[in-house]
């Protein structure tokens, strides 16, 4: 299995995200929409970079379970109740990415909607891994 991060210099440099993956395994996780729900189905978090946090927490624990690591990351969508405010927190949710995530990028867009599934949510995220 391999994952192979381009970033093409006729492009902008990307900042917390790769340009383009390319994908060899033998194995595709299709990750669901985790926000900051708790193991009790609450949303954790008042803040955008609190709720940010748990949902890549959750997500990546998704990941661990079905046999996956950070690194096998090939594209993230986020979606976000506030565009404005996501770019206000880039930095500190680019922190928080890289102690949770390491700085092995995915394919990455940042997606704002009017609202998500749980009303108290601000962010939510989802994608897909390929694994060996």
């Amino acid at each position: 299995m391999s994952i192979e991060r381009v970033n093409p210099p006729e492009l902008s440099p990307p900042a917390g995200f790769s340009h383009a993956v390319v994908a060899r395994g033998s194995r595709v996780v299709f990750l669901a929409g985790q926000t900051a729900l708790d193991a009790e189905g609450k949303v954790a978090g008042a803040t955008l970079p609190e709720q940010f946090e748990k949902a890549l927490a959750n997500l990546l624990d998704a990941l661990a379970a079905a046999g996956g690591t950070p690194a096998d990351l090939a594209r993230v969508t986020v979606y976000a109740t506030d565009v404005a405010a996501y770019r206000t927190h880039a930095p500190e949710l680019g922190r928080r990415w890289r102690e949770l995530a390491g700085r092995d990028y995915p394919a990455m867009a940042v997606v704002q909607v009017v609202r998500l599934w749980d009303e108290e949510a601000l962010v939510e995220l989802d994608g897909f891994a390929v694994l060996p």
